[in-house]
């Protein structure tokens, strides 16, 4: 199973269309989102592509209430507190928004760690665990968008990057 990571959208809702539309074409069928979405119509890209969504709320989520009704009007879409952890295809996951909520012992006791906050597209590996940040999918902070697809089977992570002059803020 191949799974779309989003974090950080921060609004920029044609820049989250794009990087939506790409994860698509890389055979994505659904999209865990590491928080800050920021307003409640920053959802509109993933509602429109009809993808579902597992998310948490970060640290610049203002609207919890109005963010989670937007999201619950979608089919395949639910939102949780970070930290989050549960199983996806045979993968025990854990989804947070600043790699400091969890505990060492937490991010090992998972196979893998999704996270953002930082703006910076990161996979390492920490023990038998492994660590992703995609990146900011608004590109406000570094000037790319950014997204990253995840292989559950292999572990395999490819950054997708909007690159293109006219994407760069």
């Amino acid at each position: 199973m191949r799974v779309g990571l989003l974090a950080d959208t921060h609004d920029r809702v044609p820049a989250v269309a794009e990087l939506v539309a790409r994860l698509q074409s890389g055979g994505v069928g659904m999209i865990l989102h590491t928080g800050d979405y920021c307003s409640p119509f920053s959802l509109a890209p993933l509602h429109d592509a009809q993808v579902a969504l597992a998310g948490i709320f970060g640290r610049n989520d203002g609207d919890h209430e109005g963010i989670r009704a937007v999201a619950s009007r979608a089919v395949g879409s639910e939102l949780y507190e970070s930290p989050h952890s549960f199983s996806l295809d045979g993968r025990r996951i854990l989804m947070l928004h600043e790699l400091s909520e969890a505990m060492e012992r937490s991010v090992e006791g998972h196979d893998i760690v999704i996270h953002g906050c930082t703006h910076r597209a990161d996979v390492s590996e920490r023990g038998a665990t492994l660590l992703v940040n995609p990146g900011e999918a608004c590109g406000w902070l570094h000037g790319v968008p950014s997204a990253a697809i995840l292989d559950l089977e292999t572990r395999q992570v490819e950054l997708v990057r909007l690159s293109d002059p006219h994407w760069r803020y």
